[in-house]
């Protein structure tokens, strides 16, 4: 065709845009807005998730550790975005709290969370930290807990259920069985190493050297090796020994408390760790803001049992004895 038959490229153009509805611009401009800004808030996403890993991989490399407090706690835990695990445990290490179980339990979480600092799988897939409740009572308080030591899995997405509290009062504070629990948890597997204890290699040899040191000191005289009544009383001691419940809890490791399969009640086979406190862990009280071992007068009179109504009513009969007339 000619230049004059053939429409211009500008032509249909103008016409196309003619009949586009009118009510189209805003909706399109609106539609190119929404991308831009959902590209953006995407992008800030990454970076504050960035910025938050290169913070927790810079506390790792200083310590296996890092404590907390309520904003840390709120900001790396609680608040998205997040693509890490976090294991807390929740304890009371100030000294005027008199918590034993979290000083035992804090060693065992720090031959863990060692092991997986310095392990060849060591990624930022998972980070230990810990909430002290002098450092962190509104943590406390926000999460409903009065009981400490505590460890807890915060996952990627969601919140905790209940399987990501780990049933200290059943299982024991093990840093083996801890390793066990995050396994299930994060499909991460921590193999354990402990420090070398050489206290059983010193006493051996102490015990050694006492006896050899006896038995050149007694050269001359060594008629009480063949002492029956001496024989007989190391012989009573070692099998008083070996048959002890202590021995037992050695060879076997039973947990701190089993479950009837029958009625599904727990009962705890641990000692207690002193007055106020739980058995196997230390209580905080009825409110997480009142950590404090109070007086006995302070908590509250006992309840009286039938031996002391007993003693009351004899007391009474004996004052009436006494006031009667003669």
């Amino acid at each position: 065709m000619g230049a004059r038959g053939a429409p211009s490229r500008r032509r249909l153009a103008g016409r196309r845009l003619r009949y586009l509805p009118t009510g189209s611009f805003p909706f399109l401009l609106l539609l190119l807005l929404l991308c831009i800004q959902l590209g953006g808030g995407q992008k800030k996403k990454e970076n504050l998730l960035a910025e938050k890993v290169e913070q927790l991989m810079e506390w790792s490399s200083r310590r296996s550790i890092f404590r907390m407090n309520g904003d840390k706690f709120r900001k790396f835990i609680k608040a998205p975005p997040r693509n890490y695990s976090m294991i807390v445990m929740f304890t009371a290490l100030q000294p005027q709290r008199q918590c034993s179980v979290c000083r035992q339990a804090n060693e065992e979480y720090q031959i863990l969370a060692n092991s997986w600092r310095y392990s060849s799988a060591f990624c930022n897939k998972l980070f230990f930290s810990m909430v002290d409740y002098d450092e962190g009572t509104d943590v406390f308080q926000q999460l409903n807990m009065n009981s400490a030591p505590t460890f807890m899995h915060f996952p990627p997405k969601g919140r905790p259920k209940r399987a990501d509290t780990f049933d200290l009062q059943r299982i024991g504070f093990a840093a083996e069985q801890l390793a066990k629990w995050i396994a299930d948890r994060t499909d991460v597997h921590i193999r354990v190493f402990r420090p070398p204890n050489y206290s059983g290699t010193i006493a051996l040899a102490l015990l050694v050297s006492l006896v050899g040191g006896l038995l050149y000191l007694r050269r001359n005289n060594l008629e009480f090796i063949y002492n029956k009544t001496g024989w007989a009383m190391v012989s009573l001691c070692i099998v008083f020994a070996m048959t002890s419940g202590q021995m037992w809890n050695h060879i076997r490791g039973p947990p701190y408390a089993h479950k009837n399969p029958h009625n599904g009640q727990v009962r705890e086979t641990e000692h207690e760790w002193g007055r106020g406190r739980e058995r196997g862990r230390h209580r905080i009280g009825n409110r997480p803001q009142a950590l404090s071992h109070q007086p006995r007068a302070q908590r509250g009179a006992r309840t009286h049992g039938p031996r002391d109504r007993d003693l009351a009513e004899v007391g009474r009969l004996t004052d009436c004895a006494t006031q009667a007339p003669q």
